[in-house]
């Protein structure tokens, strides 16, 4: 199994050479290619920037060794440590990534949809993410005006909302189904 070389810069992990970068990506649309917004095909020529949570299950899976860089490794242990002071909530989020991937789906940023995560279950560029997941703590309040927003913003770009928390070994989700009164 090919083991790729990433680089931590900040809030992101680039992997740097081009030939590895579309050999990651065609793994399971890891990353975004650098100046690609959406990439339909692995035929691009630039760097693959990875998020931390992504990046830490690619570690976790054998996949990727991150450096710092002046070219030191991150164990596991001090990525994670970088990791969550860019993130708020990370090892929340990342079991909630990690048991999506693991369930065969395609999780990419949510971010221009205000959640965590949107859910593929084939990838991007092949259908559109029919899942927004937004990562709480169970003992989070959700406003029933948060509730609404979160629905109606869901239901304007046609993807079904879904709340999920970690409760000890195992992932809760909840998903909305938004109907006409």
């Amino acid at each position: 199994m090919k083991v790729f070389k990433g680089i931590y810069l900040n809030t992101r992990v680039i992997i740097w050479d081009t030939e590895e970068a579309r050999e990651l990506w065609k793994l399971g649309f890891y990353g975004k290619p650098l100046g690609i917004p959406k990439p339909k095909s692995p035929d691009f020529e630039s760097p693959l920037i990875l998020d931390l949570i992504e990046s830490l299950y690619l570690v976790d899976e054998g996949l990727l060794k991150v450096y710092d860089i002046d070219g030191e490794e991150l164990d596991r242990e001090r990525f994670i440590e970088y990791a969550s002071k860019e993130y708020e909530n990370f090892l929340d989020k990342y079991k909630v990534y990690r048991d999506l991937r693991k369930k065969g789906f395609i999780v990419l940023s949510g971010l221009k949809f205000g959640v965590d995560f949107a859910v593929y279950r084939k990838g991007p560029g092949l259908e559109h993410a029919p899942y927004l997941v937004d990562v709480v703590k169970p003992d989070t309040l959700i406003s029933s005006d948060e509730l609404v927003r979160a629905g109606r913003l869901a239901t304007s770009v046609r993807k079904r909302f879904i709340i999920a928390y970690p409760e000890d070994d195992q992932i809760i989700y909840l998903m909305f189904k938004w109907r006409k009164p």
